[in-house]
């Protein structure tokens, strides 16, 4: 199963030779980066949906709170050991 995480950008980086944005996304503790090439307008500080390593929508920090919360509850939070699979390696 393939599922969106809510988390919260704590910074905000240029990457691959400045081709593109990548931010480190808090998940409730865990730390991963995500691309925000699909949401420019993403700032610190935001809740964005990652999937697969690719912020795909902004979130208001209760639903991203309560998205959370369900998901530790079903268990489905061990899951993010596996995004960096899908991330591009950098330079």
């Amino acid at each position: 199963m393939c599922l969106a995480i809510p988390g919260k950008i704590n910074s905000i980086t240029s990457e691959y030779n400045g081709m593109v944005r990548m931010a480190k996304v808090s998940f409730g503790g865990i730390t991963k980066k995500a691309s925000l090439e699909m949401l420019p307008d993403a700032d610190i500080g935001d809740y964005v949906l990652v999937h697969v390593g690719v912020a795909i929508s902004k979130v208001n920090e209760e639903e991203a709170q309560k998205t959370f919360k369900y998901l530790e509850e079903i268990g489905e939070l061990g899951e993010l050991e596996d995004v960096n699979e899908y991330l591009p390696k950098p330079d």
